[in-house]
């Protein structure tokens, strides 16, 4: 039997969607049944409906959500900008460099430079404002979730602004329409795609934080991503920290189908 060589090409790849996508989400599902004695149970889902883990998913979903908008009000114009700049290629370089750089070096950089003695704090006393307490606070957490996913946001509007044709554009400009009128009516349903993917590449990974918020929120923000951490490192309760993440799951596939593509 002759074997076609595309099927071949796919082995690979199916390997390793099961080997680490499938495999993990059956093994979480699996652990999610089983309370912390070990018993088959439902205990943790039922668990999950009580008014301590639902506010960590409304204050999940709120943070990712912020984070989300500011990216998108910081993305969008500096995208814009881009696809007029020059020297295009270098700024998108600029902007990318960042995130080849480890996220535990980048929390820690923050937290020298909102310490008390840090950078941040010399400027508010040269100002006259004196010192505050920077790190530890939702600002410091937003400020630093929103700087790290700005890459994220910027490139899909980058390359949506990109693939836009003029022509759109000055047609609209011929028949009278502003500036403002162009953007709300030409410019953005016809980059909306490329704003869905940027959503997404942000909002997604927004709801499972958890290294920043113990190192630059300090604990005080409390989110999903948090909770799962502290059942599978701290209390050993897997079947609470798996159910969880099932949830998590579940939201993010919901969000992927909202946000996807729908042509």
């Amino acid at each position: 039997m002759k074997i076609n060589a595309r099927n071949l090409y796919l082995v690979p790849y199916v390997l390793w969607i099961v080997l680490f996508v499938v495999a993990p989400i059956l093994l979480i599902l699996y652990y999610s049944f089983f309370d912390i004695e070990g018993h088959l149970s439902l205990v943790n889902y039922e668990k999950f409906f009580t008014p301590v883990y639902l506010k960590m998913a409304l204050n999940s979903f709120w943070y990712a959500f912020l984070i989300t908008a500011f990216t998108l009000l910081i993305s969008y114009p500096t995208a814009y900008l881009l696809t007029k700049s020059r020297h295009k290629q270098l700024w998108l370089l600029l902007i990318i460099l960042p995130t080849w750089i480890n996220l535990l070096l980048k929390a820690y950089a923050f937290l020298g430079i909102f310490g008390t003695f840090g950078p941040a704090n010399s400027f508010l006393e040269f100002i006259g404002i004196g010192q505050k307490q920077i790190l530890f606070t939702d600002f410091s957490f937003l400020f630093v979730s929103t700087y790290i996913f700005i890459p994220f946001m910027i490139l899909p509007i980058y390359n949506a602004l990109e693939e836009l044709d003029p022509v759109f554009i000055d047609a609209a400009r011929d028949l009278g329409a502003s500036r403002w009128t162009t953007f709300r009516r030409v410019v953005f349903p016809l980059t909306l795609d490329g704003v869905k993917s940027g959503c997404q590449a942000v909002f997604i990974p927004s709801l499972s934080l958890f290294m920043i918020t113990r190192l630059i929120a300090g604990n005080r923000v409390i989110t999903l991503g948090t909770a799962i951490e502290e059942h599978f490192l701290v209390t050993q309760d897997w079947g609470m920290g798996s159910a969880i993440a099932v949830f998590l799951i579940i939201a993010m596939v919901i969000i992927m189908i909202l946000t996807g593509n729908r042509k």
